[in-house]
């Protein structure tokens, strides 16, 4: 094959930004704007050893899990990569996704991998939002005088690039979200306020981010800015309030209300959303959520799942696979704010009967924050067999000296440590619950739990972010040979 040859292919993957990967000479052909079961003449646009990239002449036979996008940023902005196929045909796809990564990278030779749990109604189900700020970059003169070249704008990255597409509605985010951006839009507009850019290391707003509390209605704004405080903050809250007041009832009834505004101070270049310094504004440090039974403070430094409805339903299959009886002793690595095990623990009480605290949960956590947050809504939910620990799991664990009965891993998109995965093994750990949001390192660390005497039982995988790339999943592991009322189960 050479650049410029026409190629016919069938689209059978999607790659995570949404391009679609098709084979001719059994090289991939990357191609924008397909869809899995397109068939498709695309032109070779760039060769290279291992791929190709296509750019698609034309449609010969569309795929039947094709549809029109529903979103009118589709193709600017670079967030939804899945907005042209239909919802099944995403479901299908990623649980293909999960079953490739364990057969190719975890050594299973047929995984026993669930139908995905998807959502009834796969919209406004983002309760966190991170939105940068721009107003075009600044334009420096001699003498030193800045100005703005356009108007405000607040949305998410264009594909591959840090240009801004100002959103004034998305189909994945909460209400509130949409009337904070406005409200800042506007302020912005009045006070003739910059947005930061990097070239010149100036210009005062950077980030917004707003967290919504789906249980409680409580909303959080956090500003990221390049200074020690925004002139005008008085008026700034109240047009958040005003703008968040104006909304009507969610669809469960709750109402929305303005409860915390947070500053950040982010001074120089860099690629992290977050500075170290935090000021409250005004109300509250942190918000309330009421999830599947529990009550949780949420921070603004706090990890806290973005799709409420879904972890709901994520969290109830690790009970599941975890097949707690009320005494166990539960390990939580990675625990962040605590919300799986209090889940396990209040699990566990129940189970234990009337006036028994029932088994124990220990977590483990490196962000001190999440710590505090952890122990904090174990107290306010009144459940006293959990503790949080701060530090290195891998370090700490050994350090606990303990025997534990189920081991529940949620580790970033890096995955486990492998001296966490020994430490874990050493623990004497009969079942272990993996929480997953990258199928491939999954895949690397459940081969590696199989040469420390563990075998997969399951993994079942939860749609936590509709319309995108990502999946979410949950894999059960066994101990080989464990004893017999754990085969039973």
């Amino acid at each position: 094959m050479n650049k410029g040859d026409i190629v016919e292919i069938t689209i059978e993957d999607i790659s995570n930004d949404g391009q679609g990967i098709g084979k001719a000479c059994g090289l991939a052909v990357f191609v924008s704007d397909t869809v899995v079961g397109d068939r498709i003449a695309a032109e070779l646009i760039k060769l290279k050893k291992n791929y190709a990239i296509g750019r698609m002449t034309e449609m010969l036979a569309p795929s039947p899990y094709r549809t029109d996008p529903v979103c009118p940023y589709e193709g600017r902005c670079g967030g939804c990569t899945y907005q042209k196929m239909k919802y099944q045909g995403q479901l299908a796809l990623k649980r293909k996704q999960v079953s490739d990564k364990l057969m190719r990278l975890g050594g299973m030779g047929k995984p026993n991998v669930t139908p995905v749990i998807g959502m009834e109604s796969p919209f406004r189900y983002r309760n966190k939002a991170s939105m940068p700020v721009s107003t075009g970059g600044l334009l420096t003169k001699k003498g030193g005088v800045i100005c703005p070249v356009h108007e405000p704008r607040i949305g998410f990255y264009k594909a591959r690039s840090h240009d801004v597409t100002d959103c004034t509605d998305c189909m994945l985010q909460a209400a509130p979200v949409m009337a904070a951006a406005q409200a800042v839009r506007q302020f912005m507009k009045e006070d003739n306020l910059t947005s930061y850019d990097e070239r010149w290391d100036k210009g005062l707003m950077r980030h917004m981010v707003v967290k919504t509390a789906f249980g409680t209605g409580e909303v959080m704004v956090i500003l990221v800015i390049n200074g020690k405080g925004i002139p005008g903050m008085a008026k700034l809250v109240q047009m958040l309030d005003d703008a968040i007041a104006g909304l009507g009832p969610a669809e469960n009834g709750t109402v929305y209300s303005l409860e915390s505004v947070v500053l950040n101070i982010k001074k120089g270049k860099g690629s992290e959303i977050f500075g170290s310094e935090w000021k409250v504004a005004a109300g509250k440090h942190v918000i309330l959520e009421h999830v599947g039974g529990l009550d949780l403070e949420i921070s603004p430094q706090s990890f806290y799942q973005v799709n409420p409805v879904q972890m709901v339903k994520l969290y109830e299959k690790v009970l599941e696979y975890a097949d707690l009886r009320g005494n166990e002793t539960v390990l939580d690595i990675y625990c962040g704010v605590g919300t799986i095990g209090l889940f396990c623990a209040d699990h566990m009480r129940k189970k234990a009967g009337h006036g028994q605290q029932g088994g124990k949960v220990i977590g483990i956590e490196a962000v001190r924050e999440a710590v505090i947050d952890a122990n904090r809504n174990a107290v306010i939910n009144g459940i006293v067999n959990a503790v949080y620990i701060c530090g290195k799991a891998e370090e700490e664990l050994p350090k606990l000296n303990a025997e534990a009965d189920v081991a529940i891993l949620d580790p970033p998109r890096a995955g486990c440590r492998p001296e966490l995965l020994q430490a874990v093994a050493s623990a004497g750990v009969k079942r272990i619950v993996y929480v997953s949001c990258d199928p491939a390192t999954m895949a690397r660390d459940i081969r590696e739990l199989a040469g420390l005497g563990y075998e997969l039982s399951e993994t079942a995988p939860v749609d936590m972010f509709p319309w995108t790339g990502r999946i979410e999943a949950v894999s059960c592991l066994k101990r080989a040979g464990g004893d017999a009322s754990d085969a039973e189960s």
